[in-house]
């Protein structure tokens, strides 16, 4: 199935997924596991590229190229994350989409490129809950870092509390686990960030099952 026919049927899922949340019959049991604060501490962050980093000016030249004439303001949303995070040791390029009413999902595909690892195809899902509502699709950069290797991306990320960040049309977040931490900056939809929480699924395939 191509992403855009992905992406046609998210909102609907979406839907289908809070009607079968508002018909739950036990409230009481979360649906989404717990967001945990990072399995820290982390390393010191990293300011100067090495073998095995990427620097400022490779991110940014990376995701101008990727994002086009909507790329004003990326530079500011990188330099954020390296304050506070230091050097990736990879980042992601790719596609996703999302629906949500109250409930919502995302589903997304892309590349993972590394210095000295090769790339790797991936694909990611997950829920959201909070106050949000209606469907998007966007390009998506993602900082991947304390990656030990590059099939280590495979699992699930839970969303850190206070992370969100919004500059020039574009919005950053950051999920962990087991010290890796991902840096999605996604353009156009940084006003939801702050709007719902859950976290996101890394597969080798593309799979509907967000959980």
């Amino acid at each position: 199935m191509t992403f855009a026919s992905r992406l046609a049927a998210v909102t609907f899922a979406a839907l289908m997924c809070w009607t079968v949340q508002a018909s739950a019959q036990q409230p009481q049991q979360a649906p989404y596991p717990q967001q945990q604060p990072p399995p820290g501490p982390y390393p010191p962050p990293q300011r100067q590229a090495g073998p095995e980093t990427f620097g400022p000016d490779e991110l940014v030249s990376a995701g101008h190229k990727f994002f086009g004439n909507v790329s004003r303001g990326l530079a500011s949303v990188i330099e954020r994350a390296v304050s506070q995070w230091g050097l990736p040791n990879g980042y992601v390029l790719g596609e996703e989409g999302s629906g949500a009413f109250v409930a919502g999902l995302r589903y997304g595909e892309g590349t993972l490129y590394t210095k000295n690892a090769g790339d790797l195809r991936v694909y990611w899902q997950g829920p959201s809950v909070g106050f949000d509502w209606g469907g998007d699709g966007a390009r998506t950069m993602t900082l991947v870092y304390n990656l030990p290797a590059t099939n280590a991306i495979y699992q699930r990320f839970v969303g850190i509390d206070g992370s969100a960040y919004i500059v020039g049309g574009f919005g950053m977040t950051a999920l962990t686990a087991n010290n890796i931490v991902l840096v999605p900056i996604r353009s156009g939809i940084g006003l939801r960030l702050g709007a719902n929480v859950g976290y996101l699924k890394y597969t080798p395939r593309a799979t509907w099952n967000p959980f």
